[in-house]
């Protein structure tokens, strides 16, 4: 165990990034194989069809992957000290109603107008019907206990500071933008990708994922590292692209052409946030890296 610490110590983001990666890609397997992915191991049957599969087969390996690796990893390198700060930003709700504000409403508005980038957008817009509005609250919260819980304590908690403090606020963000990104690949062999995938959709998903975490990355920074807000804007995103946007695009296609007019919306908008901020991206000058905070109490070990 004390060996076992000791390189975790020394390599908590590299052996974070191998904990998430491995324990989420090994707990996917099943319903990779399944008859939701490649239909290799047609004994193995997951109840409930395709939100069953999203349930079952995705859910605890997202859970297990980025969340029970922040811990693990914090735990064997900071102790509680460590773990005591990313309780800390996982319970930031304090921010100001304004940023609710822009996650809640802002951010769905942008969502529902950045495809009319697309030519063939133009004439084919329609009302989203009162039943589909009012289930969105709903699965709203149900991605935010599901999906963003699973995932942006891992992502934004326990990486981003760390990339921050090494790399500066854009780069990385690149980085951490491209491996989260690269952390749904082998959900693109499972239903999970949609019917009709292609290479091209996984690239353009992943390079999607780095304008869209610079624009997290603003507003983990603006608002003192609130994680839960975060999860909210992560919610968000989520539900409109999966409840709202298919209703409102009927002639599009609900897999491809959404994660093209996410990244159309999230290069403008992180392009924008990059020249007004000079690259800081919302981080103070005067921020202290991660590891001195962390060493503010000393770390008692813990495992």
């Amino acid at each position: 165990m004390n060996v076992l610490r000791t390189i975790v110590s020394r390599f908590p983001v590299l052996s974070f990034f191998s904990l998430a990666f491995g324990l989420s890609w090994m707990f996917w397997m099943p319903y990779i194989l399944s008859d939701h992915g490649l239909g290799l191991e047609p004994d193995i049957k997951i109840p409930g069809g395709q939100l069953g599969g999203q349930l079952i087969g995705v859910l605890p390996g997202a859970y297990v992957g980025p969340l029970g690796a922040a811990f693990i990893v914090t735990a064997l390198a900071e102790g509680r000290a460590g773990l005591r700060n990313w309780a800390r930003r996982l319970t930031h709700w304090r921010v100001g109603w304004k940023w609710f504000f822009a996650v809640l409403v802002t951010v769905p508005a942008v969502i529902l107008v950045a495809p009319l980038a697309l030519p063939k957008t133009w004439g084919h817009l329609s009302m989203p019907s009162i039943m589909i509005l009012a289930a969105y609250l709903p699965l709203l919260i149900m991605q935010f206990l599901t999906t963003a819980t699973a995932e942006e304590p891992g992502w934004r908690d326990f990486a981003l500071p760390r990339l921050q403090d090494r790399f500066g606020p854009v780069l990385g963000t690149v980085v951490l933008g491209l491996l989260w990104g690269a952390w749904h690949l082998p959900l693109f062999l499972t239903e999970w990708g949609g019917p009709n995938v292609t290479w091209t959709l996984p690239v353009v998903f992943i390079l999607g994922c780095v304008p869209l975490s610079l624009v997290m990355t603003w507003v983990f920074n603006r608002t003192g590292q609130s994680v839960p807000l975060i999860m909210l804007l992560h919610a968000g995103i989520n539900t409109t692209y999966s409840l709202v946007w298919p209703e409102v695009y009927t002639n599009l296609d609900a897999d491809t052409d959404s994660i093209l007019a996410q990244l159309i919306a999230s290069v403008v908008v992180s392009v924008v946030l990059i020249v007004a901020t000079k690259g800081r991206l919302g981080l103070r000058a005067d921020s202290q890296p991660h590891v001195e905070e962390s060493a503010e109490k000393p770390a008692v070990p813990v495992g």
